[in-house]
C-alpha cells in the first residue's frame, strides 16, 4: 500500500514525464506511440517505476531497451524540471506494460469462438436462491 506522500510525488513525476516524452519523445522512441500507463515510487523515494505502453510496436523489446539506453538524458531533463520541486531526483527504471496488448489478445481469441443461435438458455429466476 503506497503512502499518500508516494502517490503524490508519483503523479507528479508521471505529468513531467509525459512533457519531456512529448517534447522529446522522437530522440527516445521515434515514431511509435508510447504512454505512461503508471508510475511507481519506492517507500523511500529513491526508486522511480515507470510502466509504458508501446501500442502498434513491432519490436517491443528493442523499443524498450532504445528507451532504457536514454535513461540518463530523460532523468537529466526531470531534475531539470523538478528541481524546485524536490530535493533528489530518484533513479528510474522503465518496464513495458502488457496489459493493452493481453486484452487485445483475450478479445481476439473470444472474437474467435464460434457462435451458435440457441445456444445460451436464459437463467430460471425461480431457482435461484438468495
Amino acid at each position: 500500500m503506497d503512502s499518500t506522500r508516494q502517490n503524490k510525488y508519483a503523479k507528479l513525476i508521471q505529468k513531467e514525464l509525459s512533457e519531456i516524452f512529448l517534447h522529446h519523445g522522437k530522440e527516445y522512441y521515434g515514431s511509435n506511440f508510447v504512454t505512461i500507463t503508471e508510475v511507481r515510487v519506492s517507500p523511500d523515494l529513491a526508486l522511480v517505476k515507470v510502466y509504458l505502453s508501446l501500442f502498434k510496436a513491432k519490436e517491443t523489446e528493442k523499443l524498450m531497451k532504445e528507451i532504457n539506453r536514454h535513461v540518463k538524458e530523460i532523468r537529466k531533463q526531470l531534475g531539470d524540471r523538478m528541481k524546485n520541486s524536490i530535493r533528489h531526483i530518484p533513479e528510474l527504471v522503465f518496464y513495458h506494460d502488457d496489459t493493452a496488448d493481453y486484452a487485445d489478445n483475450i478479445e481476439r481469441l473470444l472474437n474467435a469462438i464460434p457462435k451458435t443461435e440457441g445456444s445460451t438458455e436464459e437463467l430460471d429466476n425461480t431457482n435461484l436462491k438468495p
